[in-house]
Formats: C-alpha cells, structure tokens, sequence
C-alpha cells in the first residue's frame, strides 16, 4: 500500500500556524517564526545545523501550493539540494522555473534563487538543502577534505559553472547517502550528519561533470499553463481528457504539453491521472459507504472491473479489501 507522504508533513508541521514559516538552528535551538504575508494556508519548516565552518545543512518541511522565498547567501555559496518525498519548482531569475523530484539532487547558486517563487505541485515537500561557503571553505577547509584533495571552489565550478544550475537523477548511490539522514536520533544527528556531508563532498568530487544535466528550463508562462491544464483535470476526474483535446484548448502543442508536464509533476499526464484518481478513490472508501461501483464512475472508470485492476496496480490491495481494513 502506498504511504501517504502529505500526511506524514502534515504531522510533523503540526505545531507551525497556517501562513508561517519556522527556522529553527541548532546547537542552541530557538524558533523564530515568520509571517507569509502571500500564503496564509502555507505551513514551513526549516531545521538547520552548522557542520563545519563555511558549510551548513538545512531540513525542509513544506506544505502549501506557492510561496514566496528569500533568504541571504553570499554570492560564492553552491546549494545542494536532495528532494526525498514531493516536487518542488523554482521561479528564478529571467522567468525561469526549474523543477526536480523524489530522489533527485540538484544544485545550483545561491543568488540565483536568493529571491524567489516557489511551487509545490503536490502540494508538500520534503528534502534537505546543503550550503556550501566556497571562500571559507578555501580559508579553513575541514581536514578530511583536504586530505582527499576536494577543492570546493573547483566543485562549485564543475556543477554550477556556465549551466548555472544541474541535476543529477535519482540513483542508488544517491539513495545510499540520503537514505539514513531523515530519521535520526537527536542525540547522535550531529556527528551523523557531518559524515554524511564529508561522504556527499566526495562522492561529488569523484563525480564527471558530464554525469550532471541541466535542469530543464521552461518559462514560466508555459508553466502556468500546465499547471491550468492540471488543474482542470483533477477538478473533473470523471472525465477523460485527451492530450490533442487539452492542446487545442490552451493553444500549446503537445509535444510541449507533455514534456512540460512531466517536468512539473514528475510522471506523464497518463500516469499521473491514474494516481489521482485511485487516490481519491481510496479517500471515498475509507470516508464513505458509497458502493464500489459508484466510486469509481466518480473517478472516471466505467467498468469496475479496470477500476479494480488499476486500484490493486496502484495500491496493491483489492478496493473490498482496503475498505475493510477501515471499518
């Protein structure tokens, strides 16, 4: 059964108000509360720690649609951003807007988002953000580093340099560094984190450059679009849109449509219609007595049999026996 990821953000922003955000640095925690004057739904939370001199790492925890981000960051600084659950988009300087996923790492200068518009398609995000201060880590470089040679300026360079902004896709190896970091004990996160920011560090030097590709940038107009397209969509799941239909209509082709799409919410229309509906249909069930049938009508299948072949493809439990297990 898939885990419900919004839920679990949900549950650990519970103590931030609707309409603010929550920073929180350690050693010596104390939280200091900002209003977003823009997002009165929006619940943010970021938890940072210092590692070493010139490097800091940052939890993110995010609910909302869109927000208005600012922060400040001197202009040497790189920011390795890791996404573990959700999508998150930035609208950046010249009216670009850059989207990464679950799994995926990206980078990018810090003043290039210094300012910036950020969008949730899923409605939640969570992730962990790594700052990298290039002119103090030249001055005073943590030992382990510089033994191995890791020269931060150079990494900067190989994978912000003339692209501005990379990625790499979700991988194992990724998968093997991030995979302990989001659950750790208090007592012991310190220490823990400063290793795994050592084996992020250099697993990046002994990174190609070539391994790196440009976030794919779409203009923010074309963004706007697609996130119109979606939003039509899920407000009628009972229909089925075509691809040419939806094309037509917003007059963007749909090769565009498509590409841009997927970029945004991180699957094809198809697949990504397929999920909302039979998650919907899983929240009928559990807050419903509607029968099967009904529920799946509501949800755009007309035979019941498809609609229980995609719900257990989806949810790997059969409708009947989801619902039982909420009674």
């Amino acid at each position: 059964m898939q885990k419900d990821y919004k839920c679990e953000i949900k549950e650990k922003l519970s103590r931030v108000p609707p309409g603010y955000m929550v920073t929180i640095r350690h050693p010596h925690p104390q939280a200091a509360e900002t209003k977003l004057e823009t997002a009165p739904d929006a619940r943010l939370l970021v938890e940072t720690y210092e590692l070493y001199p010139g490097i800091e790492l940052s939890y993110n925890y995010f609910l909302a649609d869109q927000f208005h981000f600012h922060h400040h960051h001197t202009r040497s600084s790189l920011s390795i951003d890791h996404c573990s659950h959700g999508r998150i988009g930035w609208k950046m300087k010249g009216g670009l807007s850059l989207y990464f996923g679950s799994g995926d790492l990206s980078f990018h200068a810090t003043d290039k988002c210094a300012d910036s518009f950020i969008t949730l398609p899923l409605g939640y995000y969570e992730g962990l953000t790594v700052i990298l201060d290039a002119a103090i880590l030249k001055a005073c470089p943590p030992s382990l580093l510089k033994e191995a040679g890791v020269d931060t300026e150079n990494l900067c360079r190989k994978f912000c340099g003339e692209k501005e902004t990379a990625a790499l896709p979700a991988s194992s190896r990724i998968e093997h560094i991030f995979s302990e970091v989001y659950d750790l004990p208090e007592q012991t996160k310190l220490p823990y984190l400063k290793l795994k920011c050592l084996e992020l560090l250099l697993f990046l030097n002994m990174t190609e450059p070539g391994e790196a590709h440009a976030l794919d940038p779409y203009h923010s107009e074309q963004v706007e679009t697609i996130r119109q397209i979606h939003d039509q969509m899920i407000r009628h799941p009972d229909r089925r849109f075509t691809i040419e239909e939806l094309s037509r209509q917003y007059h963007i082709s749909t090769a565009v449509l498509k590409s841009i799409f997927k970029s945004v919410y991180g699957l094809p229309v198809a697949s990504y219609m397929k999920q909302y509906r039979i998650t919907q249909a899983a929240r009928m069930l559990r807050c419903t007595s509607e029968p099967v049938s009904a529920i799946a009508r509501k949800v755009g299948y007309e035979s019941q049999s498809k609609f229980t072949a995609a719900f257990k493809d989806c949810m790997k439990i059969l409708p009947t026996d989801y619902r039982r297990q909420f009674q």
